[in-house]
């Protein structure tokens, strides 16, 4: 009522209690800077995505069944969200919808990181057979970082099913939970503005905010107890582009959003308050996911680079061990 009264009185712009604008009102308000600004970043967004095509044939082409399908999944986080973001920046209605389609493939990167883990480690019955039964410190992020007390849980069938079962069902209900959104949003019962307690989208964003800190707690635990035997694939750097693409991908949205809502981010016509703060946060998304995107391609090529340099020097050390041999046989 109070933002209403000072729209009357003309100390409020409409368009700051409008919804998104259209996407061909972006265009006409863009001025030269906005123009070069769009174009770069979108730029950019296509640069990623070809970028990710170019690891996923290199991938494709020299690394073995099932990992590469793991890596192909993990390497397009990135990219995915630096597409979205480009929707979601030239046509903002749409940013509820890229958002939740970004974050329903980073929930499968999730598990899909867990995945990586086990099979680096000779899959899931090479991982048994190496950890069966050695106490597994549980101790860490998200969930128990703060409880340092936990007693160590030794590694079990049981609990390797746990573990992956904690990490499927973000990829699971994720999914559920974006669609159940969109359906009450047709209906006029879902608005991410509404912060009353008998918002349905308050309730949705808590329940899966809890899911997505139950779901990275047992990558947390294979991660902290494995790293040390997979130092030789760069697992720290690997782990920290995962968690970067996390933190940046939701708390830094969940932030920036908070911003807007409160104010602090001025609307700008055509773009309301919370409009340009999504906005601003698609148009970081986009060029943060592109360095991600480089650096990504960087580790994994280098990685599988290293890996095929040592086959090739043992086997044609092999190969010199044995020429001697039939030599002196003869």
């Amino acid at each position: 009522m109070d933002s209403l009264e000072e729209m009357m009185n003309g100390t409020i712009h409409p368009a700051c209690l409008q919804e998104p604008p259209l996407a061909i009102d972006v265009i006409k308000e863009l001025d030269m800077f906005g123009i070069c600004l769009y174009s770069i970043l979108t730029f950019m967004s296509c640069l990623s995505l070809l970028l990710y095509l170019d690891i996923c044939v290199y991938i494709y082409r020299h690394v073995p069944y099932p990992k590469k399908t793991i890596i192909i999944w993990i390497n397009g986080a990135a990219p995915c969200i630096a597409i979205m973001s480009c929707f979601g920046m030239w046509i903002p209605r749409a940013v509820m919808f890229t958002d939740m389609a970004s974050n329903c493939y980073f929930a499968v990167v999730v598990y899909k990181v867990l995945k990586l883990l086990v099979e680096e480690l000779g899959g899931s019955s090479g991982f048994l057979k190496r950890f069966s039964g050695q106490p597994f410190k549980i101790s860490t992020g998200p969930c128990c970082c703060c409880c340092p007390c936990l007693p160590r849980v030794p590694m079990s069938r049981r609990m390797l099913f746990l573990m992956k079962l904690g990490a499927l069902q973000y990829a699971i209900l994720k999914t559920v939970f974006s669609i159940v959104s969109i359906i009450l949003w047709t209906n006029g019962n879902f608005d991410l503005t509404n912060l009353e307690s008998t918002s349905a989208a308050i309730w949705i964003n808590v329940f899966i905010g809890v899911l997505t800190i139950i779901s990275l707690w047992p990558v947390g635990i294979t991660c902290m107890n494995t790293k040390g035997l997979l130092q030789h694939i760069k697992l720290v750097p690997k782990y920290a582009m995962y968690q970067l693409v996390l933190v940046l991908s939701q708390l830094q949205s969940s932030i920036i959003n908070i911003l807007a809502m409160d104010g602090t981010i001025a609307c700008s016509p055509p773009f309301s308050s919370q409009a340009r703060g999504s906005m601003l946060s698609q148009q970081l998304m986009i060029m943060e996911m592109f360095i991600i995107t480089l650096v990504n391609r960087c580790l994994y090529r280098r990685t599988y680079d290293e890996s095929e340099e040592e086959q090739d020097n043992t086997h044609n050390g092999t190969v010199a061990l044995k020429a001697p041999c039939e030599e002196h046989d003869v």
